[in-house]
């Protein structure tokens, strides 16, 4: 006799889609149905969908693309005639406050599960309602574990994302050589490649990161160099953003820096992560951190400042080692608004930013390839695809059945 599968009713980004959340929605989602008692439905946000239509992937993973997250109206209709036993959120709770309203007639149906994220200290108080009304708080970075655990221990975990390693591996040398031939032209296959993946929006510090690139190249310059590329795969128009054509050419970098703005898949992905010999992030604010996890799997080192998820990626939490070159905190901000009342941002400046390059181009090939290795072991290790599988299974199987 066929074991009864439970359902999940998940709300998050669409899990075809290319954003992070998106993404992650697909690899667990895909995990759980493997473990085979399991089933899907999934309000699909997006801005704007290309189509409406139901799309069923299998008989267990059916996604309703949605406006947003969906409403009150549509998430009661759902309720009624699916009948899940979990409800299943996933991204910023601003999106969510209209589920915890209603959370009454959720729980007369199903509990709520919670894959959060939260990006910086002090700790969210002004939260503690929405995580009351909460049944499972599953918490995708170790600091944002750490700050819902001090008021909530009994129903908080640790699941951080992680990645298929059959999406995300090494490639051999001859592999990214090619490649580099193909995306940048011969004259620039053995170039220093430093890889930035980001919206080209203000709290990814887009404008800086071309700032710590000029301070870097200037460098070069004087040493009589101009063996360094930095690709920056983002949309350069992006009206959240700064034009950073223009940018880089006010700077005069704009010969050095390639962009790469086509929505592409996971395989390309993998080549372009391949292709760098670091990977960086700089942001202020950065919850987890999906492109610097991605180049570790690869084998590529990083360099990314110690704010809210990327901490645990830049430092291994066990001996306190670097997967590259951890940048410190210069200067944090306190900063708010009337729905997120206090919140840092953390900043390091484009001059570390600039010497931090410096350092990674002046390490011999073998040391950073080393370093790479490194990177990619401690992922396989504390980032591991089946352990974020199983920890999510588990938990949920605990909620329903305890």
């Amino acid at each position: 006799m066929e074991k009864k599968k439970y359902k999940i009713l998940m709300l998050s980004d669409h899990a075809l889609s290319t954003s992070g959340v998106g993404t992650q929605s697909r690899h667990l989602i895909t995990g759980l149905i493997e473990k085979g008692c399991w089933t899907v439905r999934q309000f699909g946000a997006a801005i704007k969908h290309e189509d409406y239509r139901t799309v069923v992937v299998n008989d267990d993973f059916i996604i309703k693309p949605m406006n947003g997250f969906g409403n009150p109206e549509s998430l009661r209709v759902v309720l009624a005639t699916e009948k899940p036993d979990v409800l299943f959120l996933f991204t910023d709770p601003r999106f969510f406050t209209w589920v915890w309203e209603m959370e009454d007639e959720i729980h007369q149906i199903c509990p709520i599960a919670y894959w959060h994220v939260w990006d910086n200290r002090p700790t969210p108080r002004f939260n503690d309602v929405l995580y009351d009304s909460t049944d499972l708080i599953n918490c995708h970075s170790h600091l944002t574990y750490e700050m819902v655990s001090e008021n909530f221990p009994e129903k908080t975990n640790f699941i951080p994302h992680s990645l298929p390693e059959e999406v995300f591996f090494p490639l051999g040398k001859h592999a990214i050589k090619a490649y580099r031939r193909q995306l940048l032209g011969p004259e620039r296959q053995d170039n220093f490649v430093a890889f930035w993946m980001n919206r080209n929006a203000k709290r990814k510090r887009p404008n800086d990161v071309l700032l710590s690139w000029k301070y870097f190249i200037d460098k070069l310059k004087e040493e009589g160099k101009g063996d360094a590329t930095l690709i920056m795969h983002t949309d350069p128009k992006d009206p959240e953003g700064p034009n950073l054509e223009l940018a880089a050419e006010m700077m005069g970098v704009k010969d050095s820096v390639f962009f790469s703005n086509e929505r592409v898949d996971f395989e390309k992905i993998n080549i372009l992560q391949n292709m760098a010999d670091v990977v960086f992030n700089i942001a202020f604010a950065e919850g987890f951190g999906l492109g610097t996890l991605e180049a570790m799997q690869c084998g590529t080192p990083i360099i990314a400042l110690k704010t809210g998820g990327l901490t645990r990626q830049v430092v291994d939490h066990r001996d306190g080692s670097e997967n590259g070159i951890a940048l410190p905190v210069e200067t944090r901000s306190l900063v708010g608004s009337q729905t997120v009342p206090y919140i840092y941002e953390d900043y390091v400046s484009a001059e570390t930013v600039g010497n931090a390059f410096y350092k990674m181009y002046s390490m011999p090939s073998e040391e950073r390839i080393a370093l790479g290795n490194k990177a990619r072991e401690y992922v396989l290790s504390e980032f591991a695809y089946q352990d974020t599988i199983d920890k999510w299974h588990d938990t949920m199987i605990d909620l329903l059945e305890n």
